[in-house]
């Protein structure tokens, strides 16, 4: 158990109900950290997708988190184009990165015909596409300004068009106040653990206590308490501002919670 520890993860209360009650059912006390916000393109972004779509005509489309569901859907529905959407989306088959993005696109009125079964990354995604022997397939990729290009590199290598469709930018979370509880906690080593959920969030964190923080002292207090990464793009992250850590071996919030449980249990 995890009686009386303190375990912060890098999400906002919202979006860290499951790691919440994960915390509680263990008898540990749970920080949520909001690190990032969306700053979305406009509503322009809908049509720009489904010209995209009726343009290109697309085998698949693929969905690399529920952030970028809810906020292509939720904007459809505000602008009077949410069943052109959805009828768009439905002539594709659908694939999700994983659970939670499975579940926004449900709850959207969207079948979903592929998900990975474990690795719920790019690397996942990846895999699947392979397994459907998908090569000469068309697919468009609604997401995040601030992603990387291994995904449309890892399915060009396979031999697929990859058209990637920019929905919103990311930065660090304005409104800081949910933050005081945990500088206060971690300034005085009381913090056990922090759970780091995406490469944009290790930017965030640090973005938000280098406003409070050295360099050096943030490094030596991080070093003196457990890192948890969701999985290898955001452990590469937290590598490049020298944080050590451990990767989750399944790559979701269940996961990062069994790592930190591990982790804490052997220390």
């Amino acid at each position: 158990m995890l009686d009386g520890k303190t375990i912060a993860i890098t999400r906002s209360k919202d979006d860290a109900s499951a790691f919440i009650s994960l915390a509680e059912q263990n008898n540990a006390t749970p920080i949520a950290l909001p690190t990032i916000e969306l700053v979305s393109k406009g509503e322009k972004i809908v049509d720009e997708f489904l010209e995209s779509i009726s343009k290109h005509a697309p085998d698949y489309s693929v969905f690399m988190s529920s952030k970028a569901v809810n906020l292509l859907f939720d904007t459809a529905t505000q602008v009077g184009k949410l069943e052109k959407l959805q009828l768009a989306v439905a002539n594709t088959n659908v694939m999700s990165v994983g659970p939670k993005t499975t579940i926004a696109l449900e709850n959207q009125g969207i079948k979903v015909n592929h998900q990975p079964e474990t690795t719920f990354s790019s690397v996942g995604v990846g895999e699947e596409f392979t397994r459907l022997n998908a090569v000469g397939k068309k697919v468009i990729v609604p997401r995040s300004g601030a992603f990387t290009p291994f995904l449309k590199e890892l399915l060009n290598k396979i031999g697929i068009d990859v058209m990637e469709i920019h929905l919103y930018d990311v930065c660090a979370f304005r409104d800081t106040t949910q933050w005081n509880g945990f500088r206060e906690l971690f300034s005085q080593n009381k913090v056990d653990g922090v759970v780091f959920t995406s490469a944009s969030s290790v930017r965030g964190f640090f973005d938000i206590m280098s406003k409070d923080y050295g360099k050096n002292e943030l490094l030596e207090n991080l070093a003196k308490l457990s890192v948890v990464s969701i999985g290898p793009f955001t452990s590469d992250e937290l590598k490049k501002f020298n944080v050590k850590n451990t990767v989750a071996e399944v790559h979701t919030v269940a996961g990062a919670f069994d790592a930190m449980k591990n982790t804490l249990t052997i220390t």
